[in-house]
This record gives C-alpha cells, sequence and structure tokens, in this order.
C-alpha cells in the first residue's frame, strides 16, 4: 500500500524483491518510480541498470531528470543549514528526517 501510495523507499523495495524474483522489467519500473521521486539508491540501481543494458538511454535520462527535479524541490535555506550543521551530510546519509 505505501508503494502505491508514492512513498519512494516501499518502492525501492518492492524493485529489490522483484529483482531477486527475476522479475527484472518490474523491478525497473519500481526502481525507476522511487528514482524518480529521489530515492537515491534507486537511482544508483536504474544507472547500473543502464550501464548493463536492462534500462534504455531514454528511460535513464527521464529518471535522472525526474530524480534531480525531486531533489530540487526539497531544497530550502533551513534544510541547507541543517545539512551544514551535520558536516555536510544528508538525512539519507544520516538516516534522520527533518
Amino acid at each position: 500500500e505505501a508503494a502505491i501510495g508514492g512513498h519512494p523507499d516501499a518502492r525501492a523495495m518492492l524493485g529489490a524483491i522483484e529483482g531477486h524474483d527475476g522479475n527484472v522489467e518490474r523491478s525497473v519500473k519500481h526502481f525507476i518510480i522511487a528514482a524518480s521521486n529521489g530515492e537515491i539508491e534507486s537511482m544508483k540501481m536504474v544507472r547500473k541498470g543502464y550501464e548493463t543494458g536492462v534500462v534504455s538511454k531514454e528511460e535513464f535520462a527521464s529518471a535522472l531528470r525526474a530524480h534531480q527535479a525531486a531533489i530540487d524541490s526539497t531544497k530550502s535555506p533551513q534544510r541547507d543549514e541543517w545539512e551544514r550543521s551535520l558536516g555536510g551530510r544528508s538525512h539519507q546519509q544520516t538516516g534522520k528526517m527533518t
């Protein structure tokens, strides 16, 4: 339900499960959706898929643009200040949310 509701981490988990079960196309779709919503590890998986030929150039480029837009949409002076207080680490690197 969380994945359908748009939770990027849930989508990433579904991508991992589908990949483990051998459902590569479904796995890639979940990773692309999660990456498009700003999930960093999913973007890495999409890149790996592109490098191995499982993800097309167009899919990769589209996911990368959407990923960057999602990341940019969360930027604010307050978040930047908070990340500076962590020594440059983001909430995704620390596991903490703002």
